[in-house]
């Protein structure tokens, strides 16, 4: 298998474990309807698209062959097809009923009052012994019977990434060094079936492992002390560092960027306005400008960008989380569990493309 890596240890009280393209937790909801969650956190800017995402519709699969129907009609996972745009509901439903009667299946879609929180969505994942669900068209990977009384390691193989679950599964050495030369669990812990539970589709070239009660207290853009940072690179930055009296970012990881660390939020907000507007005076100006309030998502993000291995952890929600670039961009990976002979998890893996 090659040098496996310690990326850091996750912690998950709940017993009950998220997989998922952590740039993409601007929308998650915890115990709330994603009715209530702003499309702007989420990069949603034209108010017609806004609109149309808070109002969408949660949708059941129902009748005889509703098992049947929603295996075959093939748009999500299991019976309920959620966060269906208000504008692709109609239309839906004529897709569906049409499906139905070309394949003779007794089934129908019912629009549900109320959309189901993502929080509820991970559970009912792992009633079913895990599996995928859709957050606004994006895959999460959920399930359950995950320790809760011990950091598990989070791994890097040449493969993939690894969270062994047996505790005997693995013989660690210290987190971010290179461990045993195999991973070979015990046979009182080997693994007889793997099951694959769905593919997380990464868009941000990161991965989040994290417990799903903590996920609920997660504040993907606001900070948590009332300050940002705003960060800038590229051809022209030399010029803008001169014009506004800029100095080295000084953060692990990014020699060579320049910036301010710790500002307010008004005055921070203000520099990066200026420079947008500064670069944008000139189409000759090749700058990268980063705005980066103190969030959950920018404390994991500065501890990736510290690490040679690019992963890093946070507290939050009670647990710990973690997040690792991927190595591979953006992409489908998908997520195996293995399980020993009386069914219990062994291991948790996401597979690299070969």
């Amino acid at each position: 298998m090659g040098e496996i890596y310690g990326l850091g240890e996750i912690t998950c009280p709940s017993g009950e474990l998220v997989i998922v393209d952590a740039g993409h937790l601007g929308m998650w909801s915890g115990e709330g309807s994603p009715a209530l969650v702003d499309p702007g956190a989420f990069g949603v800017r034209d108010p017609a698209v806004a609109a149309d995402v808070s109002a969408a519709t949660d949708f059941l699969i129902t009748g005889p062959d509703a098992d049947t129907a929603a295996h075959s009609f093939d748009r999500q996972p299991g019976r309920t097809l959620h966060d269906i745009p208000a504008s692709g509901a109609a239309h839906l439903v004529e897709l569906f009923d049409a499906h139905c009667r070309e394949q003779g299946l007794d089934a129908a879609l019912e629009a549900r009052a109320e959309r189901v929180p993502h929080r509820e969505r991970v559970r009912r994942c792992a009633e079913r012994g895990g599996g995928c669900f859709l957050m606004n068209g994006v895959p999460v990977v959920a399930l359950g019977g995950v320790p809760r009384d011990r950091p598990l390691p989070v791994l890097a193989t040449d493969s993939g990434i690894v969270v062994p679950i047996a505790p005997s599964a693995v013989a660690l050495s210290p987190i971010g060094s290179s461990l045993a030369p195999s991973f070979s669990p015990s046979p009182a812990v080997a693994a007889v079936k793997s099951v694959e539970l769905g593919e997380i589709r990464v868009d941000w070239a990161r991965l989040l492992f994290g417990d799903a009660d903590a996920l609920s207290a997660w504040r993907h853009d606001d900070p948590v002390d009332g300050l940002a940072d705003v960060a800038f690179w590229g051809a022209a930055e030399a010029e803008a560092a001169t014009e506004f009296a800029a100095p080295d970012l000084g953060e692990p990881g990014e020699k060579g960027v320049k910036g301010w660390t710790g500002l307010p939020m008004p005055d921070a907000m203000r520099l990066a306005t200026a420079l947008f507007d500064w670069k944008d005076a000139d189409p000759r100006r090749r700058l990268m400008v980063d705005f980066r309030p103190h969030s959950h998502h920018w404390q994991i993000m500065r501890a990736i960008r510290a690490s040679p291995l690019e992963s890093g952890t946070v507290r939050v929600g009670g647990a710990q989380v973690l997040c690792a670039m991927t190595g591979q961009g953006d992409g489908w990976f998908p997520v195996t569990v293995d399980l020993d002979p009386t069914g219990r998890l062994v291991s948790v893996r996401v597979s690299f493309p070969v």
